[in-house]
């Protein structure tokens, strides 16, 4: 397991939001999002907000942008909110979950039942950047 903080990527992010529910590291083209232990993590309290801040940072609706999640906490999603995002104005042109154990990877296949945009799951952040960084560098699909 390793935090994005303690990563050799670190100091390539361009900017850093911390919330009490998690730290997102912004990149060009792509998050890192790092939820902190037992959040249950839903649209309305966590989500919502994030891609809001993440929409006027980014200045667009988020297309062009890969979020990953590196699990490095034990934390839950709400898998039926991905609807509420579907529905909403906001887009992902990727996301990928960075899992450390067996239960994540097997929740990590659960969660991509509700997800639209390319998925991939990992089990290092180096592999799950890398992967980032390829989808921002190829063009975006309609």
């Amino acid at each position: 397991m390793q935090y994005l903080k303690d990563s050799i990527f670190y100091n390539q992010a361009i900017h850093e939001l911390n919330y009490p529910f998690g730290n997102f590291y912004l990149f060009d083209g792509f998050v890192v999002g790092e939820f902190k232990e037992d959040t249950v993590v839903t649209w309305a309290d966590h989500a919502k907000l994030l891609v809001e801040d993440l929409t006027n940072l980014y200045d667009h609706d988020g297309g062009n942008v890969v979020y990953i999640t590196n699990r490095v906490h034990s934390y839950a999603v709400k898998p039926s909110d991905w609807i509420k995002f579907y529905r909403s104005d906001y887009k992902m042109r990727g996301y990928a979950i960075i899992s450390y154990t067996k239960k994540g990877i097997l929740n990590a296949l659960i969660e991509k039942l509700f997800i639209k945009s390319r998925f991939r799951s990992f089990e290092s952040l180096g592999d799950a950047i890398t992967w980032a960084k390829s989808l921002t560098k190829s063009p975006v699909s309609k």
